[in-house]
């Protein structure tokens, strides 16, 4: 009977114990979902204006089709402080310089994903930036 009593408190708290670790787990590891970009009625373009801190990243998604073109400006204070990628549901990778932007057609319908980060060589900064994330599909 006393074996039995000890199993059953050794099992209650291991599952306290669980209840009180896996959230901080995934607090400190885990990653947000991305924020999905949706259009207005009838709108073909979004702005976000954001800021992060240090080496946060932002992530986005957004839906598209075949064929249409996507472009996306990225614009950051201080000038340069901030850089971009994105991804289509293939998991191509498609980094671009904060100067130029991107303009281009889609290859495929799904989702894409837009990362917001700091450029290479800056990792490891402190401080915050401000971006400004235009996007069109058409």
């Amino acid at each position: 009977m006393q074996g039995r009593f000890l199993l059953v408190a050794r099992t209650a708290i291991a599952a306290a114990m669980l209840v009180l670790v896996a959230p901080l787990a995934a607090f400190a590891g885990g990653k947000a979902e991305p924020l999905r970009i949706e259009f207005k009625r009838g709108a073909y373009s979004a702005t976000i204006s954001e800021s992060v801190r240090g080496d946060i990243e932002a992530d986005y998604v957004l839906g598209a089709k075949e064929g249409q073109r996507l472009t996306i400006k990225l614009t950051s204070v201080p000038d340069k402080s901030s850089a971009f990628e994105f991804f289509g549901d293939d998991d191509t990778g498609h980094p671009h310089d904060t100067q130029f932007g991107y303009s281009g057609v889609l290859p495929m319908t799904g989702d894409y994903f837009i990362t917001v980060k700091r450029p290479a060589g800056a990792a490891g900064r402190k401080g915050t930036f401000k971006y400004r994330l235009a996007v069109t599909v058409r």
